[in-house]
């Protein structure tokens, strides 16, 4: 096993440049996301670790050791693309067979190996069919089968459910998870939904036009986001961004928009957030409580959107569209008056620029109150 690093890994096609100084650290049995938009430059990093891209510039190490210009097929790296690649007339053995005999491994050897995969992967009984015969999350776990039995240092995949329905694509997630553990392999995974990010994740890295957004852990992500564009593309529905004015008085920031007023003690924030400075209050859907009654800020509701166990709830907050998660045993309808919360311990400061500056995750940070 290993862990995989790039460093300052930058990757131009012709005036396009496809990764902007990237640099990264996986652990050696982790579970790392590589998370983004299309376009973010996510298959580009895995064909640079693989090798199937040189760099312009920086370098890939694997273990500790530099490979920037070692050979994909010397790099015991398997990696596994969305489009899956099975040989159509070789039956779902002969499929996992297949990079086993190009290693020239006995034939023994090959037998047990291609059986211990089907047991892992739960496909013993699909060893001898084809793969027009099998389901989307069959021809799943064969792909998947025919990565695993190379027994390499790492696994590389690119949006490999992407392509299922929504219900194979719970499982499969489940299914990654339980074999990553079982496997115990450095493993990246690379795609543009954050539940599967979110969900099966040790690590997640944030991409975004080739540049890197921010690194953690799924809850730091969620909780400190880095930026707007972080803050955007992981939470669904994502947060809720209000533009305000700060003012300063002594130490003290003090936040106001045309329904409420936010305090910190926050004086390094000074020279970034001068008197005057437009910036930005954020809060999540989950953290904005709707009352039919009440002292809280009063808004309008545009639309409702019921789905069972929660409902999405858009609102007209001072003709600014907010959402918000409610229960589904509140009775609301479209037009209708209400009071709106935000709850002071999940609330986010950001710049104009769109630079996070303050979360409150949990901490006594903010101060909040209704405007008179």
């Amino acid at each position: 096993m290993a862990g995989i690093r790039l460093e300052n890994i930058t990757k131009r096609f012709g005036a396009i440049t496809a990764l902007d100084g990237v640099s990264f650290e996986v652990a050696d049995g982790e579970f790392f996301a590589i998370l983004g938009p299309p376009g973010a430059g996510k298959t580009t990093t895995l064909r640079t670790i693989v090798g199937l891209e040189k760099p312009d510039e920086g370098d890939v190490y694997l273990g500790g050791e530099r490979v920037t210009e070692t050979y994909p097929g010397d790099r015991d790296i398997a990696i596994v693309f969305q489009n899956l690649a099975l040989y159509p007339d070789r039956t779902v053995f002969k499929n996992l067979a297949f990079p086993l005999k190009q290693q020239k491994i006995a034939k023994g050897e090959i037998e047990e190996r291609v059986r211990a995969t089907a047991r892992t992967l739960r496909i013993e009984h699909l060893l001898e069919r084809r793969p027009a015969k099998l389901s989307g999350g069959e021809r799943q776990r064969v792909a998947l089968g025919r990565a695993i039995v190379r027994e390499p240092e790492a696994y590389l995949l690119d949006e490999p459910i992407s392509a299922l329905d929504a219900l194979l694509r719970l499982e499969m997630r489940t299914e990654l998870k339980r074999l990553q553990r079982d496997v115990g392999r450095t493993m990246i995974y690379v795609t543009h939904d954050q539940v599967e990010a979110m969900s099966m994740a040790d690590r997640i890295l944030v991409l975004r036009e080739g540049v890197v957004q921010q690194v953690g852990a799924p809850a730091e992500i969620y909780h400190r986001p880095a930026n707007r564009f972080v803050a955007t593309v992981v939470g669904s529905p994502p947060m809720n961004f209000l533009r305000a004015t700060a003012s300063w008085e002594e130490g003290t920031l003090r936040v106001s928009h045309p329904r409420f007023q936010v305090a910190a003690a926050a004086a390094h924030l000074r020279e970034r957030l001068p008197e005057g400075a437009a910036c930005l209050v954020a809060v999540r859907p989950e953290d904005v409580r709707v009352e039919l009654a009440g002292e809280g800020m009063p808004a309008t509701i545009y639309a409702t959107e019921p789905l069972g166990g929660e409902t999405i709830v858009d609102l007209n907050l001072d003709n600014r569209v907010v959402k918000a998660i409610a229960s589904p045993a509140l009775a609301l309808s479209e037009d209708q008056e209400v009071r709106v919360h935000f709850e002071p311990r999940r609330l986010h400061l950001f710049a104009e620029s769109g630079d996070a500056l303050l979360s409150a995750a949990g901490e006594d940070v903010f101060a909040f109150t209704l405007a008179t």
